[in-house]
């Protein structure tokens, strides 16, 4: 877990389950929180496809602790 200047807080998940309007659900490495992510627009910009299975990094803000952001696939 990483802080950015943002206030943002960064963390490393595996991709659980693929939903509609490019959301997915995520679980967060080291615990046992899923949460629920949506894509980053660079990622969606640049079309990178995130499958079930996938690990990747994820943005979380501490005024809402189950939505994040996927900011990079790993």
């Amino acid at each position: 877990m990483e802080k950015t200047k943002k206030g943002t807080y960064v963390f490393e998940g595996e991709v659980i389950e693929n939903l509609p309007n490019t959301l997915f659900r995520v679980k967060i490495e080291g615990t046992d929180k899923v949460v629920l992510c949506y894509l980053s627009g660079k990622m969606r910009r640049n079309f990178i496809k995130i499958m079930p299975g996938d690990k990747v990094k994820l943005e979380i803000t501490p005024f809402d602790p189950n939505r994040g952001r996927i900011i990079y696939r790993l």
